[in-house]
């Protein structure tokens, strides 16, 4: 794993083709007021397919903001971003969204399932955002229920699940259009120690699984031990890379 604020400045993304994101010099502020609150100032960040990936830091410290922007949920001030060969900062708003729902598993603390909905329409609905045929579309999303412990349940709303069943949805749902990369922001923030545990190996599990490159957002030092390659953010920069690889 290559990974350090200098080397992605100097890398290459063109004819490596185990590379999946480059990152480079990324800035961003957000407008309070009439002031500005600079929360991300000059992160590099160059992730290999397969990767396993851990931000930590404090609250504040500016990983969820690089998820968004490596995401594509968000944009950077300044600086760029390639992902699979292509540039995210400039892609158009429909293009950008596209891409997302195709490419990229989104994961967060507060889960983000629709009410209305139950676990398997929860599970499927970025397939069907992507066209995937009713069939298929079907077929992965009680797999994948299946495999995360949920077969049973499909038909229950999330009311009726624990926060530990809610997120096992949510990492389902993420999986369904086969992403290339999955981000989870904080994925044990609001689950107790033992289940945020089983959260973290099944995260862990399919990730290995599906060879998928996986980045974690967290400021609980247990989890991030889990990676192979930490990053520290403070105020917005990387204050530490810490690889088992290094």
């Amino acid at each position: 794993m290559k990974m350090s604020e200098t080397a992605a400045n100097q890398s290459n993304s063109n004819g490596d083709t185990s590379e999946l994101l480059v990152a480079r010099d990324l800035h961003k502020s957000y407008a309070i007021g009439k002031r500005s609150l600079e929360v991300l100032r000059g992160v590099s960040v160059r992730v290999s397919r397969g990767d396993l990936l851990a931000l930590r830091g404090a609250s504040g410290a500016g990983k969820s903001t690089l998820l968004h922007l490596i995401g594509g949920l968000d944009a950077p001030n300044a600086g760029g971003i390639v992902f699979e060969g292509l540039r995210l900062d400039k892609m158009s708003p429909g293009a950008l969204s596209r891409f997302r729902n195709l490419r990229i598993g989104f994961i967060f603390q507060a889960y983000h399932l629709l009410p209305e909905l139950d676990a398997l329409e929860n599970v499927c609905l970025p397939a069907r955002m992507a066209r995937l045929s009713s069939a298929e579309t079907t077929r992965r999303g009680r797999d994948l229920l299946a495999r995360v412990g949920l077969g049973e349940r499909i038909e229950h709303r999330p009311y009726e699940l624990s926060g530990g069943e809610q997120q096992r949805v949510a990492i389902a749902r993420a999986l369904i259009n086969e992403p290339s990369l999955i981000l989870a922001d904080e994925p044990t923030g609001n689950l107790d120690s033992h289940t945020g545990e089983q959260i973290i190996n099944l995260l862990c599990e399919l990730r290995a699984e599906r060879n998928a490159t996986l980045i974690i957002a967290t400021h609980d030092a247990k989890v991030a031990r889990r990676a192979p390659c930490v990053i520290e953010l403070l105020d917005g920069r990387i204050q530490e890379v810490e690889s088992d690889s290094a």
